[in-house]
């Protein structure tokens, strides 16, 4: 299973950016795909994410601004940040909870890309 990342670069703050993550190879289902973020100097933290029944969960810190969707396929995320702050930037990380056979489930990290909201 591989996660392709696309969509980062640099934006303004007030502005508009779109993360987007593909899910590849052999696939039973997904459980559950969202968005994580590293800041310099700081841990890991979620960001969005949605399960496989359509339920999301966000940041408080991101509420209100960025959503989270997925294709019809199932096997992408988007991520559309709208308003962002310079405090989002930092390396965005896909990351999928799959499960390649009707039994067990493993976690995949896509690479990141970094995202930088210029004030």
């Amino acid at each position: 299973v591989q996660l392709q990342a696309s969509g980062g670069g640099l934006v303004q703050a007030g502005g508009s950016l779109r993360l987007s993550c593909k899910a590849s190879g052999i696939i039973f289902s997904i459980v559950a795909m969202g968005w994580y973020r590293q800041a310099p100097g700081k841990q890991r933290e979620l960001v969005a994410t949605f399960t496989s029944d359509g339920t999301t969960d966000y940041a408080d810190s991101v509420k209100g601004r960025f959503t989270i969707s997925r294709d019809n396929a199932k096997t992408t995320a988007t991520l559309q940040m709208n308003s962002p702050k310079p405090e989002d930037t930092g390396v965005y990380y896909c990351n999928a909870a799959i499960k390649r056979t009707i039994w067990g489930r493993d976690d995949y990290w896509g690479q990141g890309t970094l995202v930088t909201v210029s004030s």
